[in-house]
């Protein structure tokens, strides 16, 4: 702990604890791309932080709802609010998306920020931008017809995505555009506290035999997407984190237990 006015770097661990290393290989550490996290954190709320410019040029942070067409954010806003002004002066905008959680540390947090454009939607287009916002947000119906409010579209350029700490990259418009969201992270919570209650040596041996920390003590699961589940291990030398992968990816949440029992069975022949 620094003392006396004292100051770290980022890079000094400190009084940090140091996360020991694998000691064998892990068998596989496939897990979703920086897109598909994005377009998953993105499609787990309705809520934003809004950045826009000001005709003076300066950022302006509003907070907003949206609805998604496709990948792209649907904004309806109203023409007298100054994020609405500023986006008539100039389309540059991003939005901030913070994934639902219950982490005490607000850092430790999944989040996104998507850049981009904003245009009005035409033809059919607008239609179907219309029908995605009311689907997220349906106390919209009161207002979104009203001449005095627009309907936007954030054509997305950039995606930075954060998983929590040291876990972060950037994707393209055009792969985020591709990706889909995880169809299993979404409802994996139940299944989660399953796996820890009462297949506890299940998890154990997985660490130990594929997630390359034979001296396991404790496994816990702590995450479970379409391919694969996150560990946090409780070994001889301390805590670490490992990833164990499906044998095939998944495509529901109704796949997850088949695709842990076949992980067990590997763990436990090996």
């Amino acid at each position: 702990m620094s003392s006396g006015g004292q100051t770290r770097d980022h890079g000094d661990p400190g009084d940090a604890p140091s996360v020991p290393p694998p000691l064998t290989d892990v068998v596989d550490t496939t897990r979703p791309s920086a897109a598909e996290e994005a377009r998953t954190i993105a499609a787990s709320t309705n809520t934003a932080t809004l950045a826009t410019l000001t005709v003076d040029g300066d950022p302006w942070a509003s907070f907003v709802t949206y609805g998604l067409l496709g990948g792209d954010p649907v904004l309806c806003v109203s023409n007298l609010a100054e994020h609405g002004r500023n986006l008539a002066h100039d389309p540059r905008a991003s939005m901030a998306i913070v994934a639902p959680n219950s982490h005490s540390d607000p850092l430790a947090s999944g989040r996104i920020t998507l850049a981009g454009h904003v245009e009005p939607p035409a033809g059919a287009e607008r239609a179907a931008a219309r029908d995605a916002h009311l689907a997220a947000v349906a106390a919209a119906k009161y207002y979104i017809d009203y001449s005095d409010f627009t309907l936007w579209v954030l054509r997305v350029q950039r995606v930075r995505w954060v998983g929590g700490y040291g876990r972060m990259d950037s994707a393209t418009g055009a792969d985020y555009a591709a990706a889909v969201p995880d169809p299993v992270a979404p409802a994996a919570a139940g299944a989660l506290a399953h796996l820890n209650a009462d297949h506890a040596d299940a998890l154990a041996a997985m660490a130990r035999t594929l997630g390359g920390y034979p001296d396991t003590v404790t496994a816990t699961c702590t995450g479970a997407d379409r391919y694969g589940l996150d560990l946090r291990v409780d070994t001889e030398r301390g805590m670490a984190y490992t990833r164990i992968g499906y044998p095939t990816p998944i495509d529901s949440i109704d796949e997850l237990r088949s695709a842990t029992v076949e992980l067990t069975r590997r763990a436990r022949e090996r």
